[in-house]
């Protein structure tokens, strides 16, 4: 079975060892470094204590911002843009994100999702239209999906676009909230159902904001990013242009699903940058904070937050790397379970960083007048934007068994052929091999496909046991889930260390994160790999009885 997908191929027996062997990071260059220089250089005006007082971005800066090219640092030079690969962008991102991620976020909505479906499924002509006024950064650009009673289940938005009798517009109506850029907005990437009795089948339309019937409501007041824009957008019989759809009529779903890979990794590009930040705080913090004459660097459980900061920190770049080398080859390839891990994986691993630098500040850290408390509220929200932490953590499981109950139905039509099936699939053998001239590499190798063997019988295993009800054992698909968070993990910090080798650098600091990084999905795997409830887990239905009645 063939999932056209590098970790669901790998779940399956077969590893892609060129894509494996291709590995570039998050690099610096020349080109980079001159972006990042000229932002650090316009926006130290204006500090993030400054922005967040203002609750926007000053015209001026913006303006600034514009002649540096900061929104349109990924869109083709063809078209005004900067022309950065999607490795250069997301280093670049990586690079910024810690000093003011409200500041940030506006280019990123802009630029990884807003107009990104122009760039990947646009014709010529909407592409000259929109992306030359979108790289210089007179029309930024929103990304208008999530709904006031649709949030992760996308396919079921209520929006709906119905084609005139002319058959030159289509009608929208409907409404989108919690829409970040939205009163910096001119142009909005929006997605409606094309047909009511078939859900999922949507189109993805350019909507400028100064139509008639488009509304955009006041920025709703935050618990952090306060300089950005986040509003609710209506949409009243707003004449849409058949040639401002994008892509054919049905399209709209994969589209949208297309371009929140692009998302997702600039997250988890952003919780790289994060991290570093607060990495270089708490070693800034630990080495003169004093406690019992000594500096509190020197305590065990101090070097610990430092430690799982530098790990993460470390891995979360390698899995963005990867994944974004996918893209590169192929910009609509099929990488959803690995933008989802590489989210996953960053956002929350950079959660508890920005946590652990407040608490090694101590009670300064409280302080508003320390950036700690500013970045924890800002990053807050990552775990919740491009599909929050509950949904990645049981959709890499849900799409493969999509993918296996569409390969049951088409191959195996009876009961009995869906048992042997299920049955030999169980006990499907790992055909792929890497083999390194360094033991902890090996031993990582062989927990990686472990894990992937214990991913392949699971799911085998639990379409058996479970049928149709798997979809609700949601503790059993997080199980299968953290098996594959590590195996991604291991094999993308394998490809970088092994890709460093070949270019002679010194590999002393990488092995050391990796032998810390498989202790971890050591650990973790012993009670991951279950297939039936812990006993915590069992216990928690007994509980929930006195909490839902």
């Amino acid at each position: 079975m063939n999932l056209e997908s590098f970790l669901g191929n790998i779940y399956f027996g077969s590893m892609d060892m060129e894509r494996f062997h291709s590995f570039q990071g998050l690099e610096e260059d020349e080109k980079t470094r001159e972006i990042v220089s000229k932002y650090l250089e316009v926006t130290k005006k204006y500090p993030p204590s400054y922005l967040e007082q203002q609750g926007t971005i000053p015209t001026e800066l913006l303006e600034e911002l514009k002649k540096i090219g900061f929104f349109g640092l990924n869109i083709p030079e063809k078209y005004g843009g900067v022309g950065l690969s999607l490795r250069q962008y997301l280093k670049v991102v990586a690079e910024i994100a810690g000093k003011d991620l409200a500041l940030v976020i506006i280019s990123l909505a802009h630029l990884s999702i807003g107009c990104k479906g122009i760039v990947l499924f646009g014709n010529e002509a909407q592409k000259e239209k929109y992306l030359v006024p979108a790289a210089s950064g007179e029309m930024i650009f929103s990304y208008a999906l999530t709904e006031p009673k649709i949030g992760s289940d996308a396919k079921h938005i209520e929006s709906r676009a119905v084609l005139s009798e002319d058959g030159k517009y289509y009608i929208l109506n409907g409404q989108k909230t919690y829409i970040t850029n939205a009163n910096y907005a001119g142009g909005l990437a929006v997605f409606a159902q094309l047909d009511s009795e078939k859900p999922g089948f949507m189109g993805s339309f350019i909507v400028e904001t100064t139509w008639d019937g488009v509304k955009i409501g006041k920025d709703m007041p935050k618990m952090g990013l306060k300089a950005s824009s986040t509003a609710a957008i209506q949409f009243k019989d707003v004449r849409v242009p058949v040639a401002n759809l994008l892509g054919q009529p049905g399209e709209g779903f994969k589209i949208a699903m297309s371009i929140l890979n692009y998302g997702r990794l600039a997250l988890g590009a952003g919780s790289v940058g994060a991290m570093n930040q607060s990495m270089r705080d708490m070693e800034k913090q630990s080495a003169r904070r004093r406690q019992f004459g000594v500096e509190i660097n020197s305590f065990e459980l101090i070097q610990e937050k430092m430690v799982k900061a530098r790990v993460d920190s470390y891995v979360a770049s390698a899995m963005t790397a990867f994944t974004a080398g996918m893209l590169e080859d192929n910009p609509k390839a099929l990488v959803a379970i690995e933008s989802s891990h590489c989210k996953l994986f960053g956002t929350t691993r950079g959660w508890n960083t920005v946590y652990d630098a407040l608490q090694v500040a101590g009670g300064s850290g409280y302080l508003a007048t320390q950036p700690y408390e500013k970045r924890m509220r800002d990053f807050r929200v990552t775990t919740i934007f491009e599909g929050t932490t509950e949904i990645h953590s049981i959709y890499p499981p849900m799409f493969v068994l999509r993918g296996l109950n569409k390969h049951m139905k088409a191959v195996h039509p009876s009961t009995t052929s869906r048992l042997v099936f299920l049955l030999k699939g169980m006990f499907g053998k790992a055909d792929w091999k890497l083999r390194f001239n360094q033991r902890v590499m090996n031993r990582a190798a062989r927990l990686a496909k472990a894990n992937a063997r214990s991913v392949r019988w699971l799911l085998h295993a639990g379409l058996l046991i479970y049928g149709k009800k798997i979809q609700n054992k949601q503790f059993f698909l997080r199980r299968i889930t953290n098996l594959s968070l590590h195996l991604y993990g291991l094999i993308a910090v394998l490809a970088k260390i092994d890709a460093r080798k070949k270019m002679g650098r010194d590999v002393s600091e990488d092995l050391r994160v990796l032998s810390y990084f498989l202790e971890v999905a050591r650990q973790s795997r012993k009670s991951d790999k279950r297939l039936f409830s812990s006993r915590k887990e069992a216990l928690h239905k007994n509980v929930v009885k006195g909490i839902i009645s």
